[in-house]
């Protein structure tokens, strides 16, 4: 025992936990040893004495007055746990042992560790691993909860039969689920893959899981701060960005500094910048836009490249968390406006959180919910379900 405190700091260091946890972990475990070997209705504490380099174990017995009920029969806690009349004495008894103890405090009675014998050590070993291991997980989980939305990378060591791919994360696992990544992706085991954190949980069967993503917007985002210096140093910012992954994506940028451009920023020379993230992405086209606290410029610019005569802005309606904007074009920049397949009305619904609904000048409207397989009259389907997967 003159070593403990040696070895519980060797403890701390090794799995980088802080010294009073460890220490915590093995008070905890002592008293629950006690409980098992000793008896289970008296109370315990512990304590360590670091100047002493000592580990003092007693149980504890709180003062009461004379003719207390608990003195003459043993009762229950909260939790419906027997607690022993032995766990109080009357301040009579008390002053006897020592006349300044006052009702309400604790006579304390040395335990003998040594004396309790060999199932006791195996009691206490598991017991302090099980919160050593407990301790260690509250750390990671706090860890890497802190990376939620970063770019994390990792190496492949499985792939299920669902598809989803497990990655070797540091001193962690991670999961890339099947929804997570991009369509046509796959994985081997030895691969190197890059995602962003989405979420932490704590598996029943797996232990700490990061879950990742190569889906969400946040890993566009991510990928460009990795790339454009003027992001990471706070000169431009993303306001909104919008994916329909592994086809396109648009972002929104704004730029704190009046001479610097974000759009050429986020571009970089001939492509450079922008071309290594959309590499990463499996080729998938990013819009850049400048960003407009006034709703109808923004809308304007994230139907782009289609050019809008107007834009009215509706009310919004009772229990539909989008506002509605009606967009006048001219009939040659309608097939621009709604884009291949309907992507650029999608992703400019998704950027601007409006409902957008197309208005060809002297035509009919197309709205950025509905969809109709004529030539004539292209129309988009619903994004609320695409936008829930990828937020």
């Amino acid at each position: 025992m003159d070593k403990i405190i040696d070895i519980l700091d060797s403890i701390a260091y090794e799995k980088g936990l802080k010294n009073e946890d460890v220490e915590t972990a093995l008070k905890e475990s002592l008293i629950k040893t006690a409980e098992k070997m000793v008896d289970a209705t008296l109370r315990y504490d512990a304590e360590i004495d670091r100047k002493n380099k000592k580990l003092e174990l007693f149980q504890k017995i709180e003062v009461v007055e004379n003719g207390d009920e608990r003195l003459l029969e043993d009762g229950v806690d909260e939790y419906d746990n027997i607690i022993s009349k032995e766990n109080y004495i009357s301040i009579d008894e008390a002053k006897e042992i020592d006349d300044s103890l006052e009702i309400g405090d604790f006579v304390n009675y040395d335990l003998e560790f040594e004396n309790m014998g060999r199932n006791a050590a195996t009691i206490l070993h598991n017991n302090f691993e099980y919160r050593v291991q407990r301790f260690l997980e509250e750390s990671l989980l706090s860890k890497y909860k802190n990376k939620i939305g970063k770019t994390i990378s990792g190496t492949v060591t499985r792939v299920d039969r669902q598809e989803n791919t497990f990655v070797e994360i540091g001193e962690v696992k991670g999961m890339l689920p099947r929804k997570s990544r991009i369509k046509g992706e796959s994985f081997r085991v030895g691969d190197t893959v890059k995602a962003v954190v989405r979420a932490v949980n704590i598996d029943k069967t797996n232990g700490l899981i990061v879950e990742i993503s190569r889906t969400s917007p946040k890993f566009l985002e991510s990928l460009l701060a990795l790339e454009v210096p003027e992001l990471k140093d706070g000169i431009i910012s993303i306001e909104a960005s919008a994916r329909i992954p592994g086809s396109r994506a648009k972002i929104a940028l704004l730029s704190t500094d009046s001479n610097v451009d974000p759009i050429g920023s986020i571009v970089g020379v001939k492509g450079v910048r922008i071309g290594a993230v959309s590499k990463q992405l499996s080729g998938e086209n990013i819009d850049c836009v400048e960003y407009s606290t006034i709703p109808e410029m923004f809308i304007s610019r994230a139907l782009s490249p289609a050019i809008i005569s107007s834009v009215v802005i509706e009310k919004y309606a009772e229990g539909n968390e989008k506002g509605k904007a009606i967009v006048t074009i001219p009939s040659d920049q309608k097939s621009k406006a709604i884009g291949k397949a309907g992507l650029n009305i999608r992703l400019a619904s998704m950027l601007t959180k409006y409902e957008i609904e197309l208005k060809e000048i002297g035509g009919a409207s197309v709205q950025s919910g509905e969809q109709n397989n004529s030539q004539e009259q292209e129309k988009v389907t619903d994004t609320a379900s695409l936008e829930a997967l990828f937020k």
